[in-house]
C-alpha cells in the first residue's frame, strides 16, 4: 500500500484516548488485552468515564500487574469477566467484584468470538501495538494469544500504539487501515525477574533434566522450577521450544547455542509462542527476531499441533495431587489461585508427540512444609485440572514417579515414596482406610 495513503490514514484516525473511548458505547461487549499487552492508557480512561459506561462488560485473560478495571467499587459500573486469575484479579473473584470462566487456553480465542457476548461477536476490542513499519503494519507484539482473533472478529478496533512494543514475527501483525481508532502511549511492558531458585526447586530441576535428551522440544512456564530446569540443561544439545510462553531464562540458552531448534520437527528453525513475559532484556531480544514465530494460543495449544514436535517435553505445576493421580493446579477451598491456563493442552499433546513426555513438578509441601502438596483426596472446592487419566510423571524433590498405566493402588504407593516423609504415615494410613493400598 502506498505509504502516503497509510500514513494519511494514521493521521485521520488517531485521537487522543478519551476521544477514543468515547467511540465506546454504554452497555458494549469489550475485549481487552492482556499479558504484556494491556492498553494501559485506554483502561485508565474506561474508568474515568465509567459514568458514562455503566453496565459495560468486560473480558481479559491474564493481566501480570495491576487493573484499574477491578479497583474497589468499579463493579458498580463495569461487569469484569476474567479467564485467568493472577493476585489482584483472585482478590476480587473471591469478593465478587470479577467472574472467572474455566476454560482451556487454547479454547478462548472461540471463547470471546462465540460466546463472551450475547450479541455473537464483540462490540469492541482494545488492544495494544507496536508502531507502523515502513508499510504500515502494527505488530500486535509481545502478546497475541486471544488478541489475534478478538480484533478478526470485533466489530470496532481501537489500538493503543505504545513505542515500546516490540515488532515481533509470526500471526502478529495488522494494517492501519483495519484499525478504527488509534490513540499514542509510551509506558514500559510489564516486566517479571524470576528470583533465584532454592534447593528443593532445585533439586527438582535435577530430577526433570534426566527426561530432556538432545534434540528434545521444550514447553515450559515462568517461574523457580522452569528457571531451575533450564539451567541444569547448558551441557544439552539441539533443543527446541514450542510454549505457550518463554522468559528471560530461554535467551540464556540460545546464546549458548543450546537451544537453536535445529532438529525441531515441527517448524524447525523456530520458537513457536503465543505471548513473552520477562525483563527488558527479553523484550529487547525478541524485537524483529526471526527465530520467534509467535501465533495465536489456538494454534501453540492446539494438542494435535504440539503433537507434531517428536521429543515433546512438557513441564506444568501443581497446587496438589491426590493418590489417584487427580493434578488439581488452580484452585483450593473456592479460591480461584490461577486457571486452567495451557496445562491440559500441552500434557495432551505431549502425550501425542512420538517420544512425548508430559510432567507435573512441585514441591511436595506448601506453608512452611505444614501442608503436604500430595494429599489422599482433594477438598471440596479444591477444583481438577489434569484427569488422572491424562498425568504422566509426578515429580518433587524427593523423587519422580511415572503414573500412566499404573493401577490406583501402584500410584498411590508411588506417589506417598515422593511426599515429605513427615506425611508418608499419615497418607499411608488413610490410603489403608479407604482402601487405596
Amino acid at each position: 500500500m502506498n505509504s502516503n495513503k497509510w500514513t494519511n490514514e494514521y493521521k485521520n484516525k488517531l485521537l487522543d484516548v478519551k476521544d477514543a473511548v468515547k467511540k465506546i458505547k454504554p452497555g458494549d461487549y469489550v475485549f481487552v488485552g492482556a499479558f504484556g499487552g494491556q492498553p494501559l492508557a485506554i483502561e485508565e480512561e474506561l474508568v474515568n468515564q465509567k459514568e458514562r459506561l455503566k453496565f459495560l462488560t468486560i473480558a481479559q485473560s491474564t493481566v501480570f500487574g495491576p487493573t484499574k478495571l477491578i479497583e474497589l467499587g468499579m463493579e458498580k459500573y463495569f461487569r469484569y469477566i476474567s479467564l485467568f486469575s493472577t493476585k489482584d484479579i483472585r482478590i476480587a473473584i473471591k469478593e465478587g467484584r470479577a467472574e472467572y470462566v474455566p476454560c482451556f487456553f487454547s479454547e478462548q480465542p472461540n471463547y470471546i468470538e462465540k460466546y463472551f457476548s450475547p450479541k455473537g461477536v464483540p462490540d469492541v476490542a482494545c488492544v495494544q501495538v507496536s508502531p507502523p513499519d515502513e508499510s504500515g503494519f502494527c505488530s500486535l507484539g509481545v502478546s497475541v494469544d486471544v488478541a489475534r482473533r478478538a480484533i478478526d472478529c470485533s466489530k470496532l478496533i481501537i489500538a493503543e500504539i505504545n513505542e515500546q512494543m516490540p515488532r515481533v514475527h509470526g500471526d502478529s501483525f495488522i494494517h492501519i487501515s483495519k484499525l478504527n481508532y488509534i490513540v499514542q502511549n509510551n509506558s514500559p511492558l510489564p516486566e517479571i525477574k524470576v528470583p533465584e531458585g532454592d534447593g528443593i526447586s532445585n533439586k527438582i530441576g535435577e530430577y526433570i533434566e534426566q527426561f530432556i535428551e538432545n534434540g528434545s522440544t521444550l514447553q515450559l512456564g515462568i517461574g523457580t522450577i522452569p528457571n531451575a530446569v533450564l539451567n541444569t540443561l547448558k551441557h544439552k544439545k539441539d533443543l527446541g521450544i514450542h510454549s505457550e510462553m518463554i522468559s528471560d531464562g530461554v535467551v540464556d540458552l540460545i546464546e549458548l547455542g543450546v537451544i537453536n531448534c535445529s532438529k525441531k520437527t515441527f517448524m524447525p528453525g523456530k520458537i513457536v509462542v503465543t505471548f513473552l513475559i520477562g525483563t527488558k532484556r527479553l523484550y529487547d531480544f525478541v524485537d524483529d527476531n526471526p527465530m520467534i514465530m509467535i501465533a495465536p494460543v489456538s494454534f501453540t495449544n492446539n494438542p494435535n499441533v504440539i503433537a507434531q514436535n517428536d521429543k515433546m517435553v512438557s513441564i506444568n505445576s501443581a497446587l496438589q495431587v491426590d493418590l489417584t493421580g487427580q493434578v488439581a493446579s488452580e484452585a483450593i477451598n473456592f479460591s480461584q489461585i490461577s486457571g486452567v491456563g495451557g496445562q491440559v493442552d500441552f500434557v495432551r499433546g505431549a502425550k501425542l508427540a512420538k517420544e512425548g513426555k508430559s510432567i507435573i513438578a512441585f514441591p511436595s509441601t506448601a506453608k512452611n512444609s505444614t501442608i503436604s502438596r500430595i494429599v489422599c483426596g482433594l477438598n471440596v472446592g479444591t477444583f481438577i485440572t489434569t484427569s488422572r487419566n491424562d498425568v504422566d510423571y509426578i515429580v518433587t524433590e524427593y523423587g519422580v514417579t511415572q503414573l500412566k498405566n499404573k493401577s490406583v493402588r501402584d500410584r498411590a504407593k508411588s506417589l506417598i515414596k515422593i511426599a515429605h516423609p513427615k506425611f508418608r504415615d499419615e497418607l499411608e494410613k488413610e490410603a489403608r482406610k479407604l482402601k487405596l493400598l
